[in-house]
């Protein structure tokens, strides 16, 4: 009787853990769609990245996992429809880049879970309920960390002799934490804050004149979704007036850009590979923590400083992980 028991008992523990491991295993081919307001790249940045890490943890394209890409190319009232495209196509899940991306997909979707990355400030535009328990069917990465914008006027106040008086481009749709953040260290540091709210891209050149008019010395991007699809123009006005500005990403400093401060480039991909996985396997996104940056990088641009007549401090350069020359 006793070893009749036992055997039962065996019996049951085996399947058990059979279900455990099912429960462990991804679908055997999960589908994700990708939405992004920038061209997803098949080689190279942060699609390279994702899908390295996904190879390393078992899942070969082509065979258990297969992508859907879809990018608005900077048009950014094109996320809702390309969002319900992506729905449509019944996927296991739904990967964002970028804050308006994450809004566009959670709006479209209540139950099909979402993983972003590189978003700004998730809790102010309205993602997650909370860092830590994020709540719905979204989680992910974001780029921003409540000591960077302390850090970033640190560096310029470093960089930019007499500096007294900083711009702080920022949006409500993305940067809003990096406005408010600024603040206390500011006050530290003896510094004036320029508001310099955009809400849309017409609104940068007359941003830019305004600061100049109101005396200030340098600038601090927030790096909202809005100014890193802009870029680009960010960094051409910030050089034609001659505004030394520091930026959050190192993409900004190979476009011409002064100098970064922000989250390591391929921490975020490589997190969000291993969230993918996670959810994959079964994991609940309400239940799993929004990260945040743990590594970061300081850029320089020598071309660019030399061109608006400014010299970085030997101090500053030596604590550079890339200069670019």
């Amino acid at each position: 009787m006793a070893r009749k028991i036992i055997l039962l008992l065996l019996a049951a523990f085996a399947l058990v853990a059979v279900g455990i491991a099912e429960a462990q295993q991804p679908p055997k081919r999960a589908k994700i769609g990708w939405l992004s307001t920038r061209p997803v790249s098949r080689s190279g940045g942060g699609s390279d990245v994702i899908r390295r890490e996904l190879h390393e943890l078992g899942y070969t394209e082509g065979k258990n996992i297969l992508f859907e890409n879809r990018s608005t190319g900077g048009k950014l009232d094109r996320l809702p429809a390309l969002a319900a495209e992506l729905v449509g196509l019944k996927p296991d899940m739904l990967l964002a880049y970028s804050t308006p991306a994450a809004r566009a997909l959670k709006n479209a979707t209540k139950t099909i879970p979402i993983v972003f990355v590189s978003a700004g400030d998730p809790v102010a535009s309205g993602l997650v309920d909370n860092l830590a328990r994020p709540g719905g069917n979204i989680t992910g990465f974001s780029t921003i960390s409540s000591v960077i914008a302390g850090k970033r006027l640190e560096l310029l106040k470093e960089t930019v002799p007499k500096l007294s008086k900083v711009a702080v481009l920022w949006s409500r749709q993305g940067s809003v934490l990096q406005w408010k953040e600024a603040q206390l260290p500011a006050q530290k540091l003896g510094l004036q804050l320029h508001s310099m709210e955009v809400t849309n891209v017409d609104e940068y050149k007359t941003a830019f004149e305004e600061a100049i008019n109101a005396g200030t010395d340098a600038l601090v991007v927030g790096g909202s979704s809005l100014d890193n699809t802009n870029q680009r123009l960010i960094v051409e006005l910030a050089g034609q007036y001659r505004l030394p500005a520091i930026c959050p990403r190192a993409d900004y400093i190979t476009a011409g850009g002064l100098m970064s401060y922000g989250a390591d480039g391929v921490e975020p991909y490589k997190r969000a590979a291993f969230i993918i996985d996670k959810i994959l396997k079964g994991a609940n996104p309400a239940d799993i923590p929004v990260e945040q940056p743990t590594k970061f990088e300081l850029v320089i641009n020598l071309k660019t400083a030399k061109q608006i007549g400014l010299i970085i401090p030997a101090h500053v350069l030596a604590r550079a992980d890339r200069i670019i020359r």
